[in-house]
């Protein structure tokens, strides 16, 4: 069986990687994992089960390459795993608590805590975050349960584990939790400067106008280009709304217009997506007037959020960013928000992202 250094050197040299200096740092800690779980296991006879070994929390921007790490990682295990997204996780753990709950389990962790480590001798998740309170009062009950029951952990995160569930309320109950994950888990950081998912958009036409067949075709094709296909919902929670992203992965969002500008959302929101997305496509922008102009005034509000965050924006719409506002009350105003969106476009816009780590989820 091959290391996984010597599966990534392969793959450098047959030209489906490019070699990064910062991914090739981390892999020793990934073949540790696996190292140790392609042991046969050994006859005991009144002796305890060996010590699983400590789990990995990789950290650092998006496009860094964490998930294809990930991917190279599980594809050479041989026992049972899960690769699931975080929130995907969380959604499901959430469900079945309430179904014990409504059994009488009086302890409704407990049961799916054990469902989960009967299945899997190692969990793989893609971006850990906690933003929701439900989650932040349950995950270190949880995960206490798994890692007694010998369940391994890896994990990618665009935020480092003493920024998780920051500012969050009741932050100083889930602060053990965290402590928890620095126990059980090595940390390392992917410190990539390459971010290799801005680097497929640089140069690309990135607003596209008409709204038509041929913009949703190549926004489709953006959109598949950046994600592989894969893709979930997302739910943000901001002073007890919630933002729903349609579709969603590792940090590239895809909404249309009215998902974003429909709702009653306010600045709040729109600050909690764009720390929450490093790419951000937006469908269906229609022309503005009086005529819908709570929706402009949103519109406007988003953009100033993506445009200060630095997030790339990739959109469809009813016309060029100077021709979407053309009369009626706040026109004047839109003008700056028609140059941002000029001004987003441009290749430069890319390279300016990357001379700042994105803050993550």
């Amino acid at each position: 069986m091959q290391t996984l250094p010597e599966i990534y050197a392969a793959r450098v040299a047959d030209g489906s990687l490019t070699r990064d200096p910062a991914q090739e740092a981390v892999l020793s800690e990934f073949e540790r994992i696996r190292a140790v779980l392609a042991e046969p296991p050994k006859k005991r006879l009144f002796r305890k089960p060996p010590e699983p070994p400590k789990g990995l929390y990789l950290w650092g921007g998006v496009g860094r390459g964490k998930s294809m790490l990930m991917d190279l990682f599980v594809s050479t295990l041989d026992v049972p795993v899960r690769r699931v997204h975080f929130h995907a996780f969380m959604q499901e753990v959430q469900a079945a608590i309430h179904a014990a709950r409504q059994e009488g389990v009086e302890d409704a962790i407990k049961p799916v805590a054990e469902r989960v480590a009967n299945s899997v001798r190692l969990l793989a998740f893609d971006e850990m975050q906690i933003t929701d309170i439900a989650d932040a009062m349950i995950v270190g009950r949880l995960f206490e349960r798994l890692f007694a029951a010998g369940v391994v952990v890896v994990t990618t995160s665009n935020r480092m584990p003493d920024d998780l569930y920051k500012d969050g309320l009741n932050r100083k109950i889930f602060l053990p939790f965290i402590d928890m994950l620095k126990d059980r888990m090595v940390v390392r950081e992917l410190a990539a400067d390459t971010d290799y998912r801005q680097d497929r958009l640089a140069g690309a036409q990135v607003y596209f106008t008409p709204d038509n067949a041929a913009a949703k075709a190549e926004i489709d094709r953006i959109w598949q280009d950046l994600t592989g296909g894969e893709e979930d919902s997302h739910t943000l929670t901001v002073q007890g709304r919630t933002l729903e992203l349609p579709r969603y992965n590792n940090g590239v969002a895809r909404a249309r217009f009215y998902d974003l500008c429909g709702k009653m959302l306010g600045p709040a929101d729109y600050l909690a997506l764009a720390d929450a997305v490093r790419v951000l496509i937006i469908e269906d922008i229609p022309r503005l007037s009086r005529q819908n102009f709570n929706e402009a005034r949103r519109f406007v509000t988003l953009i100033d959020a993506l445009y200060e965050a630095r997030v790339r924006v990739i959109a469809s719409a009813a016309a060029e960013p100077e021709m979407l506002f053309v009369e009626g009350t706040g026109a004047f105003e839109f003008e700056r928000t028609a140059s941002r969106l000029r001004e987003m476009q441009s290749e430069d816009w890319a390279d300016g992202m990357k001379k700042e780590a994105p803050k993550g989820l």
